[in-house]
């Protein structure tokens, strides 16, 4: 992490750290105790309990969790993942509690929570549920991501549904239906992402 900030990185991006949850605690207050100053993000797919984000309470400074489903019937179906909902709703109210509202400068975010919810095809409305649930819940204290950016990899071929990418036309419904509800902190993907990679080059820097 000291490495990373040596060489100006914006941000430590802690992805889908919570089963190493432990020794990344040690890890930030050594860190820290050593001069780590630049802003820790703690990216999660939001199952994890709330329990365990309270222990990381003053050392993390931007939460980006998903919100991937309302409906806990696709949770259990696609992820595996039995009550989804009020788990995520849970640990998103804890990270929430600990940051309070979205910090911003020269248009990086500083400080607090923005939440993706990533589309999947024929499913349009469990987004829009998705929607109105962080809405109506947090209302203008986070910043929501509506990502149009699902692949379906070969491991989806038992699930004909959303074996296929989100249509624009699908993207649109979603995007509409946000803004008529009234969310107005929040980003939209523009272009086709599916065609992009979002993966890294895993080239052992940092380590």
């Amino acid at each position: 992490m000291l490495e990373l900030q040596a060489e100006n990185a914006h941000n430590i991006n802690l992805v889908t750290p919570d089963h190493y949850l432990i020794p990344i605690k040690e890890a930030l207050l050594k860190a820290k105790s050593s001069g780590l100053n630049i802003p820790v993000v703690y990216n999660t797919s939001s199952y994890v309990k709330a329990s365990s984000l309270k222990s990381m309470k003053g050392l993390i400074d931007i939460y980006l969790p998903d919100f991937k489903y309302f409906d806990d019937n696709l949770a259990d179906t696609y992820s595996n993942a039995r009550g989804y909902k009020d788990i995520a709703t849970e640990a998103i109210d804890e990270m929430l509690n600990q940051l309070g509202d979205p910090v911003f400068e020269d248009g990086l975010i500083k400080k607090g929570v923005i939440i993706r919810h990533m589309i999947l095809p024929g499913h349009t409305k469990d987004s829009c549920k998705v929607l109105s649930h962080l809405h109506e819940r947090y209302g203008n204290h986070v910043y929501i991501s509506i990502m149009n950016q699902y692949t379906p990899l070969p491991h989806v071929e038992n699930y004909p549904e959303i074996n296929r990418k989100v249509t624009d036309r699908e993207y649109n419904k979603v995007l509409n239906y946000a803004i008529d509800i009234g969310i107005i902190n929040g980003f939209f993907q523009d272009g086709k992402t599916q065609e992009c990679s979002f993966i890294p080059e895993f080239d052992y820097r940092g380590i």
